[in-house]
Protein backbone atom coordinates (compact mmCIF):
# COMPACT_ATOMS: atom_id res chain seq x y z
CA UNK A 1 0.00 0.00 0.00
CA UNK A 2 0.72 3.51 -0.43
CA UNK A 3 1.11 5.22 3.36
CA UNK A 4 3.49 7.83 3.08
CA UNK A 5 3.41 9.63 -0.68
CA UNK A 6 5.89 12.61 -1.22
CA UNK A 7 4.81 15.49 -4.14
CA UNK A 8 7.47 18.31 -5.23
CA UNK A 9 5.59 21.60 -6.22
CA UNK A 10 7.16 23.37 -8.68
CA UNK A 11 8.01 26.82 -7.71
CA UNK A 12 8.96 28.25 -11.11
CA UNK A 13 5.89 26.84 -12.83
CA UNK A 14 2.79 25.92 -12.44
CA UNK A 15 1.72 24.26 -9.40
CA UNK A 16 -1.76 23.10 -10.17
CA UNK A 17 -0.79 19.98 -12.04
CA UNK A 18 1.64 18.45 -8.74
CA UNK A 19 -1.52 19.84 -6.86
CA UNK A 20 -4.24 18.60 -8.50
CA UNK A 21 -2.72 15.05 -8.58
CA UNK A 22 -1.25 14.53 -5.43
CA UNK A 23 -4.42 15.52 -3.57
CA UNK A 24 -6.46 13.15 -5.37
CA UNK A 25 -3.88 10.62 -5.06
CA UNK A 26 -3.82 11.10 -1.21
CA UNK A 27 -7.92 10.80 -1.09
CA UNK A 28 -8.20 7.97 -3.25
CA UNK A 29 -5.82 5.79 -1.59
CA UNK A 30 -5.84 6.97 1.98
CA UNK A 31 -1.86 8.07 1.90
CA UNK A 32 -0.14 10.83 4.22
CA UNK A 33 1.21 13.40 1.69
CA UNK A 34 4.11 15.35 2.10
CA UNK A 35 4.82 18.32 -0.17
CA UNK A 36 7.86 19.83 -0.65
CA UNK A 37 8.86 22.93 -2.37
CA UNK A 38 12.09 24.13 -3.14
CA UNK A 39 12.88 28.05 -3.89
CA UNK A 40 15.92 28.10 -6.07
CA UNK A 41 18.96 30.74 -4.86
CA UNK A 42 20.83 32.13 -7.61
CA UNK A 43 24.28 31.39 -8.01
CA UNK A 44 25.72 33.95 -9.97
CA UNK A 45 25.51 36.41 -7.34
CA UNK A 46 27.94 39.77 -8.47
CA UNK A 47 30.86 41.23 -6.73
CA UNK A 48 30.61 43.69 -4.53
CA UNK A 49 33.08 46.06 -3.66
CA UNK A 50 32.09 47.17 0.09
CA UNK A 51 34.08 43.27 0.48
CA UNK A 52 32.58 40.27 2.66
CA UNK A 53 30.00 41.86 4.47
CA UNK A 54 28.41 42.95 1.40
CA UNK A 55 28.25 39.50 0.17
CA UNK A 56 27.49 37.89 2.84
CA UNK A 57 24.27 40.43 2.80
CA UNK A 58 23.47 39.45 -1.21
CA UNK A 59 23.31 35.95 -0.24
CA UNK A 60 21.02 35.93 2.77
CA UNK A 61 18.67 38.30 0.89
CA UNK A 62 18.65 35.76 -2.10
CA UNK A 63 17.86 32.90 0.29
CA UNK A 64 14.80 34.71 1.98
CA UNK A 65 13.56 35.31 -1.32
CA UNK A 66 14.11 31.96 -2.39
CA UNK A 67 12.30 30.56 0.75
CA UNK A 68 9.33 33.06 0.28
CA UNK A 69 9.59 31.60 -3.41
CA UNK A 70 9.10 27.96 -1.91
CA UNK A 71 6.74 29.31 0.99
CA UNK A 72 4.09 30.92 -1.83
CA UNK A 73 3.83 27.54 -3.61
CA UNK A 74 3.15 25.89 -0.90
CA UNK A 75 -0.08 27.97 -0.05
CA UNK A 76 -2.08 27.48 -2.60
CA UNK A 77 -1.12 23.43 -2.00
CA UNK A 78 -2.32 24.27 1.55
CA UNK A 79 -5.37 25.41 0.72
CA UNK A 80 -6.56 22.34 -1.43
CA UNK A 81 -4.99 19.82 1.16
CA UNK A 82 -7.16 21.42 4.24
CA UNK A 83 -10.32 21.40 1.61
CA UNK A 84 -9.51 17.86 0.78
CA UNK A 85 -9.46 16.83 4.37
CA UNK A 86 -6.41 14.74 3.83
CA UNK A 87 -3.39 14.18 5.93
CA UNK A 88 -0.27 16.29 5.03
CA UNK A 89 2.82 18.27 5.84
CA UNK A 90 4.56 20.97 4.03
CA UNK A 91 8.22 21.92 3.79
CA UNK A 92 9.44 24.80 2.34
CA UNK A 93 13.52 25.41 1.52
CA UNK A 94 16.16 27.17 -0.25
CA UNK A 95 19.10 25.72 -2.19
CA UNK A 96 21.66 26.34 -4.98
CA UNK A 97 20.11 23.91 -8.09
CA UNK A 98 22.96 21.69 -7.42
CA UNK A 99 21.49 21.23 -4.16
CA UNK A 100 17.99 20.86 -4.85
CA UNK A 101 17.62 17.16 -6.85
CA UNK A 102 20.03 15.71 -3.60
CA UNK A 103 17.31 16.70 -0.91
CA UNK A 104 14.39 16.05 -2.88
CA UNK A 105 15.72 12.44 -3.82
CA UNK A 106 16.95 11.73 -0.59
CA UNK A 107 13.57 12.63 0.42
CA UNK A 108 11.88 10.26 -1.88
CA UNK A 109 14.08 7.62 -0.28
CA UNK A 110 11.70 7.28 2.63
CA UNK A 111 8.18 7.31 1.20
CA UNK A 112 6.24 4.43 -0.68
CA UNK A 113 6.05 6.70 -4.11
CA UNK A 114 6.77 10.41 -5.36
CA UNK A 115 4.68 12.41 -7.36
CA UNK A 116 6.39 14.76 -9.66
CA UNK A 117 4.97 17.18 -12.62
CA UNK A 118 6.16 15.97 -16.45
CA UNK A 119 8.84 18.09 -17.35
CA UNK A 120 7.16 21.37 -19.85
CA UNK A 121 9.13 21.20 -23.22
CA UNK A 122 10.59 24.35 -24.40
CA UNK A 123 10.49 25.63 -20.93
CA UNK A 124 13.99 27.06 -19.11
CA UNK A 125 12.76 26.42 -15.66
CA UNK A 126 15.21 24.63 -12.34
CA UNK A 127 11.70 22.83 -11.70
CA UNK A 128 12.23 21.04 -15.27
CA UNK A 129 15.40 18.88 -14.18
CA UNK A 130 14.00 17.99 -10.64
CA UNK A 131 11.68 15.02 -12.09
CA UNK A 132 14.50 12.83 -14.17
CA UNK A 133 16.63 13.39 -11.02
CA UNK A 134 14.20 11.87 -8.21
CA UNK A 135 13.68 8.47 -11.00
CA UNK A 136 17.22 8.30 -10.63
CA UNK A 137 17.79 8.69 -7.03
CA UNK A 138 14.65 7.60 -5.56
CA UNK A 139 14.86 4.11 -5.12
CA UNK A 140 11.33 4.12 -5.44
CA UNK A 141 8.14 4.38 -7.98
CA UNK A 142 7.84 7.89 -9.55
CA UNK A 143 4.04 9.05 -10.51
CA UNK A 144 4.57 11.81 -13.47
CA UNK A 145 1.66 13.77 -13.78
CA UNK A 146 1.55 15.50 -17.49
CA UNK A 147 2.00 19.16 -17.29
CA UNK A 148 -1.93 19.55 -18.76
CA UNK A 149 -3.07 17.65 -16.05
CA UNK A 150 -5.97 18.91 -14.10
CA UNK A 151 -8.53 16.88 -11.99
CA UNK A 152 -9.01 14.40 -10.12
CA UNK A 153 -6.00 11.53 -10.54
CA UNK A 154 -8.00 8.04 -11.62
CA UNK A 155 -5.97 4.63 -12.19
CA UNK A 156 -8.86 2.47 -13.05
CA UNK A 157 -7.93 1.45 -16.51
CA UNK A 158 -4.18 1.19 -16.46
CA UNK A 159 -2.11 0.09 -18.70
CA UNK A 160 1.58 -2.28 -17.80
CA UNK A 161 4.05 -1.70 -20.52
CA UNK A 162 6.01 -5.02 -20.56
CA UNK A 163 9.19 -6.24 -22.45
CA UNK A 164 10.26 -8.64 -19.58
CA UNK A 165 12.82 -6.66 -18.62
CA UNK A 166 13.82 -6.21 -15.23
CA UNK A 167 12.79 -2.34 -15.10
CA UNK A 168 9.43 -3.57 -16.13
CA UNK A 169 9.48 -5.87 -13.75
CA UNK A 170 10.13 -4.01 -10.87
CA UNK A 171 7.63 -1.07 -12.08
CA UNK A 172 5.17 -3.88 -12.01
CA UNK A 173 5.60 -4.36 -8.46
CA UNK A 174 6.07 -0.61 -7.30
CA UNK A 175 2.42 -0.43 -9.36
CA UNK A 176 0.66 -3.26 -7.61
CA UNK A 177 -1.37 -1.80 -5.06
CA UNK A 178 -3.01 0.17 -7.99
CA UNK A 179 -3.16 -2.50 -10.55
CA UNK A 180 -5.18 -4.26 -7.75
CA UNK A 181 -7.58 -1.76 -7.16
CA UNK A 182 -8.26 -1.23 -11.62
CA UNK A 183 -11.18 -2.14 -12.95
CA UNK A 184 -9.40 -2.92 -16.31
CA UNK A 185 -5.39 -3.86 -17.13
CA UNK A 186 -3.97 -4.18 -20.51
CA UNK A 187 -0.40 -5.49 -20.81
CA UNK A 188 1.19 -3.62 -23.63
CA UNK A 189 3.89 -5.57 -25.06
CA UNK A 190 5.82 -4.22 -27.57
CA UNK A 191 7.72 -7.10 -29.80
CA UNK A 192 10.99 -6.65 -31.25
CA UNK A 193 13.21 -8.60 -32.70
CA UNK A 194 14.84 -10.26 -29.44
CA UNK A 195 11.77 -11.42 -27.82
CA UNK A 196 11.61 -12.33 -24.24
CA UNK A 197 12.12 -15.57 -22.54
CA UNK A 198 9.01 -17.53 -22.36
CA UNK A 199 9.21 -17.37 -18.73
CA UNK A 200 8.54 -13.99 -18.67
CA UNK A 201 6.92 -12.94 -21.92
CA UNK A 202 3.70 -11.39 -22.30
CA UNK A 203 1.93 -14.38 -21.96
CA UNK A 204 3.03 -15.36 -18.87
CA UNK A 205 2.70 -12.22 -17.01
CA UNK A 206 -1.30 -12.42 -18.01
CA UNK A 207 -1.17 -15.79 -16.34
CA UNK A 208 1.25 -14.14 -13.14
CA UNK A 209 -1.67 -11.66 -12.78
CA UNK A 210 -4.62 -13.62 -13.24
CA UNK A 211 -3.67 -15.93 -10.17
CA UNK A 212 -3.86 -12.74 -8.61
CA UNK A 213 -7.40 -12.55 -9.25
CA UNK A 214 -6.17 -9.88 -11.87
CA UNK A 215 -7.12 -10.69 -15.33
CA UNK A 216 -5.23 -8.72 -18.04
CA UNK A 217 -5.50 -8.24 -22.19
CA UNK A 218 -2.51 -8.34 -24.14
CA UNK A 219 -2.39 -5.65 -26.85
CA UNK A 220 0.96 -6.01 -28.82
CA UNK A 221 2.70 -4.93 -31.35
CA UNK A 222 6.14 -5.11 -33.26
CA UNK A 223 7.82 -1.71 -33.68
CA UNK A 224 11.37 -0.08 -34.16
CA UNK A 225 12.47 1.78 -31.35
CA UNK A 226 11.44 5.30 -33.14
CA UNK A 227 8.01 4.34 -33.24
CA UNK A 228 7.36 2.74 -29.28
CA UNK A 229 6.50 5.54 -27.59
CA UNK A 230 3.72 6.91 -30.27
CA UNK A 231 1.97 3.76 -30.76
CA UNK A 232 2.02 3.04 -26.63
CA UNK A 233 0.29 6.40 -26.15
CA UNK A 234 -2.14 5.41 -29.82
CA UNK A 235 -3.26 2.48 -27.36
CA UNK A 236 -3.46 4.29 -24.20
CA UNK A 237 -6.11 6.81 -26.08
CA UNK A 238 -8.02 3.61 -28.00
CA UNK A 239 -8.28 1.59 -24.59
CA UNK A 240 -9.02 5.13 -22.68
CA UNK A 241 -5.90 4.12 -20.36
CA UNK A 242 -5.86 6.41 -17.10
CA UNK A 243 -3.05 5.19 -15.93
CA UNK A 244 0.63 4.00 -17.71
CA UNK A 245 3.00 1.57 -16.08
CA UNK A 246 6.64 1.66 -17.40
CA UNK A 247 10.25 0.87 -16.63
CA UNK A 248 12.45 4.35 -16.61
CA UNK A 249 16.17 4.39 -18.16
CA UNK A 250 19.02 1.61 -17.48
CA UNK A 251 21.68 1.81 -15.70
CA UNK A 252 23.89 2.46 -19.30
CA UNK A 253 22.34 4.35 -22.73
CA UNK A 254 24.33 1.64 -24.38
CA UNK A 255 22.44 -1.36 -22.22
CA UNK A 256 18.87 -0.17 -21.84
CA UNK A 257 15.84 -2.34 -22.54
CA UNK A 258 13.65 -1.60 -25.77
CA UNK A 259 10.83 0.02 -23.64
CA UNK A 260 13.99 2.09 -21.29
CA UNK A 261 15.25 3.18 -24.45
CA UNK A 262 11.85 5.49 -24.92
CA UNK A 263 11.36 6.94 -21.22
CA UNK A 264 13.08 10.47 -22.42
CA UNK A 265 10.05 10.38 -25.20
CA UNK A 266 7.43 9.74 -22.98
CA UNK A 267 9.10 12.23 -20.65
CA UNK A 268 8.48 15.02 -23.26
CA UNK A 269 4.82 13.45 -24.95
CA UNK A 270 2.66 11.81 -21.94
CA UNK A 271 -0.87 12.49 -22.17
CA UNK A 272 -1.88 10.55 -19.33
CA UNK A 273 0.10 9.84 -15.95
CA UNK A 274 3.00 7.73 -15.88
CA UNK A 275 4.19 5.43 -13.22
CA UNK A 276 7.79 4.93 -13.29
CA UNK A 277 10.51 2.57 -11.70
CA UNK A 278 14.10 2.79 -12.33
Amino acid sequence: MFRNVLVHIPTERSARPAVDCSISFAMGTGAHLDAIAIGYEATNIPFAAEGGAAVVSIYEVERERALERAESALRMFGTAARNADISYATRAISAIPADASAIIGASARLHDLTIVTQPQPGNDSYDDSIPQDVLFQAGGPVLFAPFTFHGAFSAKRIGICWDGSRLAARALRDAMPLLRQADALTVIAVTGSDPPPAECSADALVRHLARSGLPAQIDSFPSARSDIQPAILSIAADESLDLLVMGGFGHSRLQETLLGGVTRQMLRSMTVPVLMSH
